[in-house]
């Protein structure tokens, strides 16, 4: 089948068909266009979904991604986004294996059928041309014959008219044989443009036209091809893919197969874990004792002849305080350029502050609003360098997470230091590349960072090993804490951090509680276990006269000499006894210090064994 025999008389259907195949062709350009917009569309918004779910670094949402279940939802957003970068190889390969190709093509298509539509137009107009002189010559023959008709008719008028001249017949004799002369020759010319027009017409619908609607035909067929490979294309830029999408569709199957619920709920036990027993039985608080003792002589006598059963009153033991009512730190001293006037009221006096221990349990166990006080530091401010503010184990993870950012900071200032060692060196070998002394200030800095975090490590490490010195003692006193702990009020954090330790930093620990006699609520914040006396570690002079109106602090005359039992820990207060009876913090700055280094190197010693 072919266009040139088939269709010789389709030039303009042939014409019009052939512009429709340049429009499908750029439709399908369109929409492949379309589709690779889409692609990256639908990239740019996963991509964006990926990045609006990604844990933003330095803070508290990179930290949940310890958990299993977490980790696994940050490689579903990581996979995610390389599903969203198979999308945009999508896009790209439709674009230049398609949309540009055919884009070129279709104007190498509209150049070559305009040549074969030009040669068509050009072989129609000499075939037209041909005829219209076919045409000419055959009136040209006929007007002649008509012409030499005309004039043999005349002339055997003139000849059969008696009247007429020879000479006027001889004229006329003469012209019709020119007009027969010119009829034949008119006929001989018409002859020959007849078949030279027959040949032309030949050539042209039996060799010209089919040659090109041949190749007419052979571009349609080709524009047919190509857009059926650029549809194979089309779905094989989708199953190039498909591999790649399977992987990340795999590795979110495998993340999501990872999720260990049992790895998940031991790191909340690491992450919460506060390093205390829970708190024991609390004893049983007799108050018809009293009315015991009203009633009946006998009983009377008995209570006094039994000492140890006898409840105390206002006596002042040298021991740590009780778990239910602890002794608050004073307020935080004026820096020690303020004057002496200066000094704050702080927390309210022990008669204002007591209550019986009844009321104050049954307040632990009904107030809603008041919550952990771990959990209000962990949401607050930032605590004290040494994370005191914290349970033990979370402060021994904290100070051993900060031992290993400064061990880390150490060798990223060594590295540094070796580097530019090692340029001085090449400095010194080779002169004119730079000037040896140029590099000793910027060494002489790193030696003194590198020193100064070795300090740190060394401060660091050593509140560690006091940490996990401490961790292994658990006591009964040390469970009653931790229950007793969500009884404080959130609102003072400090107050929190103070009420779990005492004052030195160390945890109260409290011997034979089950044996210790109930405290009416008068004087119950009064009372202490018996325990030896702190040592002295020194001696101290005031410098001012300080008036201790708060809980825990102690009256000083200016000029006045006294024992120093606890050092400054960094909260601004010492610890300081007149007598044996008398002792209490004053501020820091309101005393000078003389510390006896063997007798706080004992002291430490203690501390540790404790």
């Amino acid at each position: 089948m072919s266009w040139g025999t088939e269709l010789w008389d389709q030039f303009d259907n042939l014409e019009k068909h052939t512009q429709w195949g340049i429009d499908v062709l750029e439709k399908y350009i369109k929409f492949v266009k379309e589709r690779t917009e889409i692609e990256l569309s639908y990239a740019k918004q996963l991509r964006n979904l990926s990045k609006k779910y990604q844990p933003k670094k330095n803070s508290k949402e990179e930290e949940e991604y310890r958990y299993t279940s977490t980790r696994a939802f940050l490689a579903t957003l990581n996979e995610m986004n390389d599903y969203a970068g198979q999308h945009e190889v999508i896009s790209e390969n439709m674009t230049s294996l398609i949309t540009g190709e055919l884009t070129r093509y279709v104007q190498e298509l509209k150049q070559e059928r305009k040549s074969h539509f030009h040669d068509g137009r050009k072989a129609q107009q000499h075939i037209e041309t041909c005829w219209k002189q076919l045409e000419a010559s055959k009136r040209r023959f006929e007007r002649d014959c008509k012409e030499a008709d005309r004039a043999q008719q005349y002339f055997e008028k003139m000849d059969a008219d008696i009247n007429v001249t020879k000479a006027d017949v001889e004229k006329a004799r003469q012209q019709a044989q020119l007009r027969h002369q010119m009829a034949e020759d008119s006929k001989a010319e018409y002859s020959s443009t007849l078949q030279k027009f027959n040949s032309e017409q030949h050539d042209h619908y039996y060799t010209h036209v089919p040659n090109i609607f041949q190749k007419i035909q052979e571009m349609e067929e080709r524009r047919i091809v190509r857009i059926g490979e650029s549809m194979k294309t089309f779905a094989e830029v989708d199953r190039q893919v498909i591999p790649i999408i399977g992987k990340c569709l795999d590795e979110i199957t495998k993340a999501a197969e990872s999720i260990d619920h049992k790895n998940d709920s031991q790191l909340v036990i690491e992450a919460f874990k506060s390093g205390f027993e829970p708190p024991g039985d609390i004893d049983f608080e007799d108050y018809t004792q009293p009315m015991k003792r009203t009633v009946s002589e006998s009983s009377l006598s008995n209570s006094r002849g039994d000492g140890k059963s006898e409840p105390k009153f206002g006596g002042k033991s040298k021991g740590k305080l009780w778990p239910f009512i602890k002794k608050n730190k004073p307020p935080p001293p004026p820096p020690a350029s303020a004057s002496p006037s200066a000094v704050p009221n702080g927390p309210q006096s022990p008669k204002q502050q007591k209550e019986p221990l009844s009321h104050r349990f049954n307040e632990f166990m009904t107030s809603k609003p008041k919550i952990h006080c771990f959990r209000s530091l962990k949401r607050g401010g930032a605590g004290p360098e040494d994370f005191s503010n914290l349970p033990p184990e979370q402060r021994r993870k904290k100070l051993q997470q900060k031992v290993d950012e400064l061990n880390k900071d150490i060798q990223k200032e060594m590295d540094q230091r070796d580097a530019l060692t090692k340029m001085k060196d090449v400095y010194i070998k080779n002169p004119q590349m730079g000037d040896a002394a140029s590099v000793d200030h910027r060494l002489a800095e790193l030696a003194q960072n590198i020193e100064k975090l070795r300090l740190e490590v060394q401060k660091f490490e050593g509140w560690l090993a006091e940490v996990e010195g401490r961790l292994p003692m658990r006591t009964e006193q040390a469970r009653r804490q931790s229950g007793l702990y969500e009884a404080q009020n959130t609102s003072a954090v400090n107050s929190c951090a103070q009420d779990r330790e005492s004052p030195d930093g160390s945890y109260t620990e409290e011997q034979s509680q089950e044996t210790e006699m109930k405290v009416p609520a008068t004087d119950f914040d009064d009372e202490f276990d018996d325990e030896e006396p702190l040592p002295t570690i020194g001696t101290c002079k005031a410098l001012y006269t300080f008036e201790g109106q708060n809980e825990g602090t102690i009256s000083v005359a200016e000029g006045e000499m006294l024992y120093v039992i606890e050092e400054d820990k960094g909260d601004g207060w010492t610890r300081i006894r007149r007598n044996e009876d008398e002792e209490g913090y004053v501020p820091t700055s309101y005393v000078e210090v003389y510390l006896d280094k063997n007798a706080k190197d004992v002291y430490k010693s203690l501390q540790k064994i404790s």
